[in-house]
């Protein structure tokens, strides 16, 4: 008894003596890395040829350098983000996306983004949708959701009505962007945190003829796209589980 009274007190020293994870810094292109051993988190600046470089800590990340600025007409200069399945062939640990719509019970989601006022940006999530469990290269579909839009950027193409969707209103924006349809919730006014079912959002796409429901779920992404600066951004915290 006495022994393991002294061995139950070792290992309560030596935990306690375990230095905190650090967190993790990334300015490669398409950098990126795993956290809670479930969600990679990628860097992703595909846009511009500008430093950009993000903090990842154990629940999410923070842009620490967005260099340089495009067209605000035009595409944005990356989407720096959290995702739980797989994007360009890169899947989360544990994911079981791709995922057939009709299988999928329940997608509950959940993030909340941390904001700054000096620069252009959509803070967004990206569900992306394809007709074959695909996971390298472009989906035929992409559903955005903004949050959150600081500037004169719009979604791709023409708002086409208005809808309530996941318990929230919402202007509907349809459209291509020469590679994939889109489909766009954008909030009247800016969301700091929000947890919903995809499914929601799903169903209404297929509802707009841009999927259906033998489609496959391939991955949910919570993150920015910059237009200009964009350092302080945040994803302070980001779930997601398909069941």
């Amino acid at each position: 008894m006495a022994i393991l009274v002294i061995l139950g007190s070792l290992v309560g020293l030596f935990t306690a003596a375990l230095p905190a994870q650090a967190d993790t810094q990334i300015c490669d292109q398409y950098g990126s890395t795993t956290i809670q051993g479930r969600y990679v988190v990628q860097n992703n600046r595909w846009g511009t040829s500008e430093t950009q470089c993000i903090n990842v800590t154990s629940s999410g990340f923070s842009l620490t350098t967005a260099n340089g600025s495009v067209a605000t007409n035009g595409a944005p200069k990356s989407y720096p983000s959290i995702y739980n399945g797989c994007h360009y062939g890169n899947c989360s640990p544990g994911t079981n996306l791709p995922k057939q719509l009709s299988t999928i019970g329940s997608a509950s989601t959940s993030a909340s983004f941390g904001y700054v006022s000096n620069a252009v940006y959509d803070a967004s999530f990206d569900i992306w949708l394809d007709s074959t469990a695909k996971t390298t290269g472009v989906n035929q579909t992409e559903i955005m959701i903004w949050f959150n839009h600081v500037g004169s950027v719009q979604p791709v193409g023409s708002q086409s009505g208005t809808a309530t969707v996941g318990g929230r209103s919402w202007q509907v924006w349809t459209g291509n962007n020469g590679a994939n349809n889109v489909i766009s919730f954008v909030a009247p006014s800016a969301i700091n945190s929000y947890s919903f079912n995809v499914k929601d959002f799903t169903a209404s796409a297929v509802s707009h003829g841009l999927a259906t429901n033998s489609w496959y779920l391939t991955s949910v992404q919570a993150g920015f796209e910059p237009w200009q600066n964009g350092a302080g951004l945040a994803v302070n915290s980001f779930s997601s589980s398909v069941s």
